[in-house]
């Protein structure tokens, strides 16, 4: 070899393993930062998150009523959390402290982000901390003159906010946008804390990208979280949805937007929210709702998805932006949104036999045909055997597969009892050929992800495990940003990876496309 094409060749060795070193090293890094995130995440703990609720929701705090001494004790303590987790005081003067109505206090703490650029705008996690005191008629669904300490309302949202801070701070590298955690006031007289804030904002209200609100996580039942206000900004389902990856909750999207906890307050100033929320029960607002009856294990799981998604939120390339519609989307229209299709006739119109391990005739008999279907037209019969469809043998096991994705018209050979010659057929099918069995719609509020709303039964998509109602978030590991693109990616014979999510679970659907025949003619 010559001297120079040896140097050429001992250079392209050394650019390939610096390559490969360097992607390497790339992937030893995003397995690292992972692994930090996953030990931050677990830091979050129920017992923690127990004793939260049990100090917050202790008699000598006394209901912690707005203003009142033990609300105000109350808040000493969640400063005091603010102040060991080295957040930055957010309140008035240099203190953690915002100042309303008197004795009411907000408690406020910053988190700054680490990158010049997008510390701002700014992302809010919040929920409130005070509760009804000893009740009144007016407050309290009774009896009143005892203590109601509020375990759940909102002893448990506060709880939350806390143990998020503590896993949030403990990652090495900041978030890229700041963080404000706020804990109201005087929520249950009309949302004061978080009105006044509004009003009065300690960081500029027009440079903050979403809010978080949490109130009554502690009652988590049947793994179903409810989350409102994800129409409020273009994406936030999805967000939140992979930020569940890990803590496997069944989401439920509520529509409804009411002024009934603090999040409404961002929502009227034109500011994405979402709000987690566990459910009324038999214990609100009364003496009864106590920390014996949270369940830990479950603010567990809540706390740790509301990390995620604070952690999505912060380190977006791009900031949320208002969704003006949502003021004009309640819950009753929910239902006409998310409908399904009505299901495809059937294309041949017969139901068969299915075949017993004792049957050695060839094909599948009928047991019915639909009046006025394809086959009824084609004058098949009950007990008819169809041994030949489009050209090919019958097999009973994939019969319909191959009446879905048959040309229209096809030709069929049949066997009739009593007859010694079979007879062959031509059907003019109902309707166009199936690959997948699968009809689906985009919701402008979610344009990267398609809703199923039709499953056509004995089709590949059927068989798979698709179900009405998911969403396909990509195909074969692509994501897609408009539903055109989506068709495309679908329109292939090979076998697909649907990334799917059901109840803001997500998994892996495996399926291989019919390929479908051409014209008969």
């Amino acid at each position: 070899m010559h001297p120079m094409r040896r140097i050429s060749a001992f250079r392209l060795l050394l650019s390939i393993h610096v390559l490969v070193g360097t992607i390497t090293t790339a992937s030893s890094g995003v397995a690292a930062e992972r692994a930090a995130l996953a030990v931050a995440r677990e830091s979050i703990t129920s017992s923690e998150l127990k004793r939260h609720v049990e100090v917050l929701a202790d008699d000598s705090f006394e209901g912690r009523e707005a203003g009142s001494r033990g609300g105000r004790a109350a808040s000493l303590y969640l400063a005091r959390e603010f102040e060991r987790h080295k957040l930055k005081p957010a309140g008035d003067q240099g203190t953690y402290f915002q100042s309303f109505f008197g004795n009411c206090r907000n408690v406020l703490g910053l988190i700054e982000g680490s990158d010049p650029e997008l510390k701002q705008p700014y992302v809010v996690i919040c929920g409130h901390y005070d509760h009804v005191g000893y009740g009144s008629r007016r407050n309290s669904n009774g009896p009143t003159g005892y203590i109601h300490n509020g375990a759940d309302d909102n002893a448990s949202g506060a709880a939350a906010v806390l143990e998020a801070i503590e896993a949030i701070v403990s990652v090495a590298e900041p978030p890229k946008r700041s963080i404000l955690f706020a804990l109201w006031d005087s929520e249950e007289n009309g949302l004061n804390g978080s009105k006044h804030w509004v009003r009065n904002p300690t960081i500029p209200l027009g440079g903050i990208t979403a809010a978080i609100n949490l109130d009554m996580v502690g009652r988590l039942r049947n793994e179903r979280l409810t989350i409102y206000g994800t129409r409020t900004s273009t994406g936030l389902r999805r967000l939140v949805c992979e930020a569940n990856r890990r803590c496997d909750l069944l989401l439920d999207f509520d529509w409804t937007m009411n002024d009934d906890s603090d999040h409404h307050s961002f929502f009227a100033a034109g500011i994405p929210v979402m709000m987690f929320h566990t459910g009324l029960h038999e214990d609100y607002h009364r003496p009864s709702d106590d920390a014996a009856k949270v369940n830990a294990a479950g603010i567990e799981r809540i706390a740790r998805l509301l990390f995620n998604t604070t952690l999505a939120l912060a380190d977006a390339p791009q900031p949320q932006r208002f969704r003006s519609q949502s003021r004009q989307e309640f819950s009753s229209m929910r239902e006409s949104a998310e409908r399904a299709l009505p299901p495809l006739p059937g294309r041949l119109g017969v139901q068969w036999r299915r075949p017993e391990p004792s049957d050695a005739e060839p094909g599948v008999r009928l047991e019915t045909v639909n009046a006025g279907s394809a086959a009824d037209r084609a004058g098949l019969k009950p007990d008819d055997r169809i041994v030949r469809f489009a050209g090919e043998p019958v097999d009973p096991h994939r019969f319909g597969e191959h009446v879905l994705a048959a040309p229209n018209p096809v030709e069929a050979e049949i066997r009739r009892p009593g007859e010694d010659e079979p007879r062959t057929v031509r059907l003019a099918l109902t309707g166009q050929p199936l690959r997948v069995g699968i009809a689906w719609r985009v919701d402008e509020a979610e344009p990267t992800l398609v809703q199923i709303v039709r499953v056509t039964p004995g089709s590949p998509a059927a068989s798979a495990g698709i179900r009405l109602f998911d969403r396909i978030y990509e195909v074969n590991g692509e994501r897609f940003s408009s539903i055109d693109e989506f068709g495309r990616l679908m329109a292939t014979d090979e076998p697909l990876k649907l990334l799917a999510e059901t109840q803001g679970r997500m998994r892996m659907i495996e399926l291989t496309p019919l390929k479908v025949g051409g014209s008969a003619e």
